[in-house]
């Protein structure tokens, strides 16, 4: 049975630092290695196959309630989180974490319940901030934390938060990433005193979908003055002195860049819905002062043909606006 696990996270760019690290992992090694890579909820995905073909380890998808076995890595399938209970997988089609699922804050929170210390939690490139409340679970719980250097990454927002949340052990090159792993993973998991799991197994039942979750909301933090984007719900603030988190009564989770983004994709479709609304309204404005107008109505058709104008103006506010988004995005 193993006593240690290696759990991987990965987003935009990470196929390569993915294959970086499989490439690099030993034959032997003394541990299973989970991974989640952000891939869209309809998609296929080939990652297994190119892992198996980059390195020594039998690389599939996961397949909910196969046991975990050393030397193998178990790639979380699309559109099902991947857990680890019971040292097995879990596969679950929880409420989304982050905007993703799979998510990697699931992952890492279900195997630092499950393995403690022998935890080895890797974070690789990627947008945004899904991870960094994983990794500080993982090393609460006494595991052991690697990070892709920012400086390595496609995308360094993902790293960088993980840094910010955690202040982990090992910031190093994709290249450097697997004879660290390799080398914590033969090791013996180490006895260290852990913090009270209550609220890891509160946060991992709604990644499961246990609806008795919802009798424990209370337990995760006070109600803050948000929604959740997802479902329009109340978010409660989560308890979690390494970053600012909320999750919502049904389990929809984020992180504050995540919540930030999932905003700012809310206001940019109330500017495009305002937007071609306004653009309806001109036209059937116009449709209706043309008849008014055959009828010789000429004050009726007036006053249409100012409503017309008026939204016209508005308008021209607006795609001012979204044009002025769109160049702040383009910046970033």
């Amino acid at each position: 049975m193993a006593r240690r696990i290696v759990v991987v996270g990965a987003s935009a760019g990470g196929v390569e630092a993915l294959v970086t690290l499989a490439k690099g992992l030993p034959a032997d090694l003394q541990a299973p290695v989970a991974v989640v890579l952000h891939v869209p909820a309809g998609g296929a995905s080939a990652l297994p196959a190119i892992l198996a073909r980059s390195g020594p380890l039998d690389a599939r998808h996961a397949r909910d309630g196969e046991p975990l076995e050393p030397a193998t890595i178990y790639v979380a399938p699309p559109d099902l989180h991947l857990l680890v209970a019971d040292r097995a997988v879990r596969l679950v089609r929880g409420p989304q974490e982050n905007g993703h699922r799979p998510a990697i804050d699931p992952l890492f929170r279900s195997a630092a319940r499950e393995f403690g210390a022998g935890t080895i939690a890797v974070v690789l490139t990627g947008s945004l901030d899904d991870g960094a409340a994983g990794v500080a679970v993982v090393s609460a719980r006494g595991g052991h934390v690697l990070v892709q250097d920012p400086a390595d990454a496609v995308l360094a927002s993902m790293p960088e938060n993980a840094i910010a949340a955690n202040n982990p052990e090992y910031v190093v090159p994709a290249a450097e990433l697997a004879p660290i792993v390799a080398r914590l993973a033969a090791e013996p998991a180490p006895e260290r005193t852990a913090p009270d799991k209550e609220q890891i197994e509160v946060e991992e039942s709604y990644a499961k979908f246990d609806l008795e979750a919802i009798e424990s909301y209370d337990l995760l933090g006070g109600p803050s003055s948000l929604s959740c984007p997802d479902c329009g719900g109340v978010l409660r603030e989560v308890d979690d002195d390494a970053l600012l988190r909320f999750r919502c009564r049904v389990g929809h989770a984020f992180g504050a860049q995540s919540l930030l983004d999932a905003e700012s994709e809310a206001v940019d479709h109330a500017l495009w819905t305002a937007l071609r609304a306004l653009e309806e309204r001109i036209e059937l404005s116009r449709r209706i002062a043309r008849r008014l107008r055959k009828r010789e109505l000429d004050k009726r058709a007036e006053r249409y043909e100012r409503q017309a104008v008026e939204s016209q103006a508005h308008v021209k506010v607006l795609r001012e606006v979204l044009l002025g988004r769109n160049g702040d995005d383009a910046g970033e």
